[in-house]
């Protein structure tokens, strides 16, 4: 991400201009890496948020406030101790490092007036908030590091607060760009840019690259006119720095957010949008929020995949063991011969030709042009009971083979319907789309509520709705709920079902309202028929399309099944 030292350095300028000489009102450690501090000014109130966690490091006013723990850590009470009542005094920040200082005045509980200042370091995993008084003496942190954790460098309260080990950078606010070009001279220029120039992140440095040479290339290779253009490029990021002459920016990828920056990005063409914000806090703010209830979904849709896959396991290996036992019970019409030859042939018991304790009965199978046949015996079994035995062997393997043909085909079906709901979840964005998925599997017995917890219902979620260019409606169900309610209840009998043949998807419904719609509205119905479905992405795809009047629900098929003998086909 763009959370670079410019970035910051913007950032600090623009929360000073707002909240310099602000009052720490509260401070809340909603969790273990994140701190807010409530400020108050005369005019506007403010939530400071500064996280060092390893994923999200960063410092923004927020809007979006997490939810606190009943009881606050004891570094949250020792933070209320030191700040609470304090007055901001400034932000600052080393050169364009990712360290940012903030000073407060504050009063002790004796009265005595000293400095506190909270020290945010932003370094990926080993990203940390430090409090250190006037003596830079630190008083604790949220990350403790002692020297089984780092050798060089250890935050721990008592010590003195120490710098990371600096790096040997030219700064972007006040180097001189002539230098910084000269001292390109190996590997590529964005490689290069960001070895050399401190503040920059690699899209900052890429984008200088793009604006400057356009395709990035080794520094060996650049001409004269183009170390010209690359310092022009970088004098122009420095003087809009310095006049803070910024575009806060969120870069939205398919309408996701990809990444966030300072200025408009050109280097990525048309395949990203720009949204454009007020200030840098709100792009923060908006982005991270956006990113972790993007994750809170991932992390929920993955709970259901394993679910769902793991039944899909379970029921593909009950149907394996029911077709061994259903290939065994083909076999049973041997056993019913078998009972039947004994019997025929008991009064030759007593004419030599059977001995008590014998393992075999060869007789002649009058099935078979009275060929000559041994059937086995149980020894211990006489030959009537080892028919009868036969008999209920027979009777057994037919009843199993009524049985198992069902319960295969009810295995096969529920097979089916659970990769239907991957299909759903797959192509499921909000935390709503994945509650009504979770709530079908409740309700079909695949997924159990926890305890005795009465199933809260969940916000009605209405169908994926578009446009055409001719102005027809066209509904598209979010899961197999949907599906049934879009073909049985919502659509009318002229109104025009599509589904992709032969794979998992949506039901999309075309609204005609007694119209006649255009091949290009067709057209652009199995396109979505094929957008929502299992093979998104694909091209040539049969999509078939019929009168809802024409489809028809099997008694006891699954959700979002249904059959249809009359229909078109059109390729999409």
């Amino acid at each position: 991400m763009a959370l670079d030292g410019i970035y910051l350095h913007l950032l600090g300028q623009e929360i000073n201009d707002q909240f310099k000489n602000a009052r720490v009102e509260k401070i809340y450690q909603p969790s273990k890496y994140e701190i807010i501090l409530k400020l108050r000014t005369f005019s506007d109130t403010g939530s400071l948020l500064l996280s060092a966690s390893g994923n999200n490091p960063r410092m923004c006013i927020t809007n979006h406030l997490p939810e606190n723990p009943a009881v606050p850590p004891m570094l949250c009470m020792l933070l209320r101790k030191h700040l609470v009542g304090a007055i901001l005094t400034g932000i600052r920040q080393e050169g364009t490092d990712r360290i940012v200082y903030l000073d407060f005045d504050a009063i002790t509980e004796l009265g005595y007036k000293v400095k506190r200042t909270l020290i945010l370091e932003i370094m990926a995993q080993y990203s940390n908030i430090i409090l250190i008084d006037e003596d830079y003496k630190i008083i604790d942190s949220v990350k403790r590091v002692d020297l089984l954790k780092s050798s060089v460098r250890q935050i721990l309260p008592g010590l003195k607060y120490e710098l990371p080990p600096m790096q040997n950078k030219i700064s972007i606010l006040d180097g001189d760009t002539d230098t910084i070009v000269s001292l390109i001279k190996t590997s590529y220029v964005s490689s290069a840019l960001l070895k050399t120039v401190e503040g920059i992140s690699p899209l900052t440095s890429r984008e200088i690259t793009y604006r400057a040479i356009g395709e990035d290339k080794r520094a060996e290779e650049l001409t004269k006119d183009e170390k010209l253009n690359l310092i022009k490029c970088l004098s122009d990021f420095q003087n809009n720095i310095k006049t803070r002459d910024y575009t806060p920016c969120i870069l939205l990828e398919n309408g996701q957010p990809k990444d966030f920056s300072f200025a408009k990005i050109q280097q990525y063409g048309d395949c990203i949008t720009h949204k454009i914000y007020d200030d840098l806090s709100q792009v923060l703010d908006e982005f991270y929020f956006e990113k972790e209830r993007l994750n809170r979904i991932r992390q929920r849709a993955d709970d259901l995949f394993n679910t769902v896959n793991t039944h899909i396991e379970r029921i593909s290996r009950k149907i394996n063991i029911q077709n061994a036992e259903l290939e065994k019970a083909a076999d049973r019409e041997k056993k019913r011969i078998w009972a039947e030859l004994i019997n025929a042939n008991l009064y030759r018991i007593n004419s030599g030709d059977y001995h008590p304790g014998d393992e075999f009965f060869e007789v002649e199978n009058y099935y078979d042009d009275c060929k000559s046949i041994r059937i086995p015996l149980k020894p211990e079994l006489s030959p009537a009971q080892n028919a009868n035995r036969y008999f209920k062997e027979y009777r057994k393997a037919q009843t199993a083979e009524k049985v198992l043909t069902e319960q295969i085909a009810q295995g096969k079906n529920d097979l089916k319907y659970l990769e239907s709901v991957l299909d759903s979840l797959s192509r499921a964005e909000t935390e709503q789309e994945l509650s009504a998925v979770r709530d079908e599997l409740i309700d079909v017995g695949f997924l159990r509520t926890r305890g005795t917890v009465k199933k809260q219902k969940s916000q009605t979620l209405k169908p994926i709705e578009y446009i055409s260019e001719d102005g027809f409606r066209i509904l598209v169900g979010r899961n197999n709920i949907q599906n049934d309610q879009l073909s049985f209840k919502i659509a009318n009998k002229n109104d025009i079902w599509f589904h992709v043949q032969q794979h998992h998807g949506s039901h999309v419904i075309l609204i005609t309202d007694g119209k006649e719609p255009s091949d290009k509205t067709m057209e652009y119905a199995a396109s979505l028929a094929v957008y929502h479905s299992s093979v998104r992405g694909s091209t040539n795809i049969p999509v078939d399309y019929t009168p809802a009047k024409n489809l028809k629900k099997v008694p006891g098929a699954r959700l979002g099944f249904v059959i249809y003998h009359t229909y078109n086909t059109i390729i999409s």
